[in-house]
């Protein structure tokens, strides 16, 4: 792995709001209003006169869930490159969602599981925001739109406007008197936030652009997800986030993974994972029988009372779109977030992606972007987050379905994935590994890293003991 993609990746992870910048735009509109389009604006905040996010979601209630984020009643896990950098961006979220409920986790009070064996202390104070997405999203949207040039619009964008082979504008139709009201937003530059099933790619190809490449890791998971009452306050817990991953040998019941943390109102939010068939508790009865097989932390949690029923989530595929191959794209137009790529959420990825996403429009736009040609800059920046995640998340969903199904792979995947079980494996007894592992593991560095052989040289010692005994 070349050092300047490890270097790159994080200036990314470790950016600071710039200082003094020169307005670029009059209007910049961003097209989605969730977590990326929302860190997006703020980055865009710095450089236009006005930024208009054009969200059709009704975002004005109090952390509601809406009908845009189908997936925000499952577990989300704030990581740690995701979290400090909405705190430099945005200071006093972490607080002030503590303050509403949500928990800050330090090590002292997480839990990370393989089968039965937890993971050793890697000796760093990484922490995590155990929170509710719509509250998260909620107290992020309520930082942004107060800044005083940021506005939402509430409409459905449905195409772009072009001159002189630039973005010069967003059409769009919102709510009118018994009509969808048609409008068209002038803009100097335009941010595609409009999650998995963004149409970007389809309207760039009927106006005559190159269509990205889109890549699909067949990877359906299944999601189940329930709140429990929590009677025990957050100082008293021994344990407020989990996350156990089993091996298809593990008698889970069909659990790949189970999840939980301690969120706002003295709650649990607890997730069982499974993947293809395996669809573990799609009732509250069926929640907390396959909870009973599971490691015992999981029957304590669920034998309070409900605070909300069984939500279920179903993803057939992890899925990516390659902007940077393209040869022939608009000036003034990038995407981000899941309209870019889209991954398993169980990794917890997702959030922590739109943030570094939103540090690469950052960088681009400080670093004297020529404006009049495609973003081409901003799309091989994106690019190392990308890979940089999909290699986590997707290469682990792709190892662990090819070993189920006994699926014959090249001789150099089998021999990566073989280092990466090492590695895994290794990070649960030794502590150098445990670091590294989780350092990546929660976006803070590049997954290159991995591969330095006094690590390597570790993991496979560690190996190779645990297969003499």
């Amino acid at each position: 792995m070349p050092e300047s993609v490890v270097t790159l990746f994080e200036s990314l992870v470790g950016a600071e709001p710039p200082h003094d910048v020169p307005v670029l735009f009059d209007t910049a509109c961003v097209m989605g209003g969730s977590i990326a389009g929302l860190l997006a604006a703020r980055v865009l905040s710095d450089h236009a006169r006005q930024v208009v996010i054009v969200e059709p979601d009704d975002t004005s209630a109090e952390a509601e869930s809406r009908s845009g984020v189908p997936q925000d009643q499952q577990v989300h896990t704030l990581l740690p490159a995701g979290r400090l950098w909405i705190e430099r961006w945005l200071p006093g979220v972490s607080q002030e969602a503590q303050d509403r409920g949500a928990s800050l986790v330090g090590p002292d009070k997480q839990f990370v599981g393989h089968d039965d064996i937890r993971q050793a202390p890697d000796g760093l104070d990484h922490q995590f925001l155990a929170v509710g997405r719509p509250l998260l999203e909620n107290l992020v949207r309520a930082r942004v739109t107060a800044l005083p040039n940021v506005s939402v619009l509430r409409a459905q964008a449905t195409g772009l406007r072009y001159g002189d082979g630039a973005v010069v504008g967003v059409r769009f139709a919102g709510p009118g008197n018994g009509e969808r009201a048609e409008g068209d937003l002038a803009a100097d530059f335009v941010v595609d936030a409009m999650g998995r099933s963004s149409r970007l790619s389809n309207w760039l190809r009927q106006d005559g652009y190159d269509q990205p490449r889109l890549e699909r890791l067949e990877s359906p998971v299944n999601y189940a997800t329930a709140l429990f009452e929590r009677p025990v306050k957050f100082p008293e817990l021994e344990v407020a986030t989990v996350l156990q991953l089993f091996t298809p040998q593990y008698p889970s019941g069909g659990v790949s993974v189970a999840a939980a943390n301690a969120i706002e109102e003295q709650q649990w939010l607890v997730m069982l994972m499974g993947y293809g068939d395996n669809r573990p508790g799609r009732t509250l009865d069926d929640f907390r029988a396959h909870c009973a097989a599971l490691p015992a932390i999981f029957s304590e949690i669920t034998r309070g009372g409900v605070s909300r029923e069984v939500v279920t989530y179903r993803q057939a595929d992890s899925r990516r779109r390659h902007f940077a191959e393209a040869d022939r794209l608009p000036a003034r137009l990038v995407s981000v977030g899941d309209a870019v790529a889209s991954f398993n959420p169980i990794y917890g990825q997702g959030m922590s992606s739109a943030a570094l996403h939103a540090s690469c429009l950052a960088s681009y736009l400080d670093g004297g972007a020529d404006l009049d040609q495609a973003a081409t800059e901003f799309f091989r920046l994106q690019q190392v987050v990308v890979d940089a995640a999909w290699a986590v998340s997707a290469g682990g969903d792709a190892a662990r379905i090819d070993a189920e199904n006994g699926t014959e792979v090249p001789e150099d995947v089998r021999q990566q994935r073989r280092v990466m079980e090492q590695i895994a494996g290794a990070a649960l007894v030794d502590a150098d590994v445990s670091r590294a592992f989780n350092n990546v593991s929660y976006m803070l560095r590049h997954p290159g890293t991995l591969f330095d052989p006094g690590l390597l040289g570790k993991a496979a010692a560690t190996s190779e003991g645990a297969a003499a005994k």
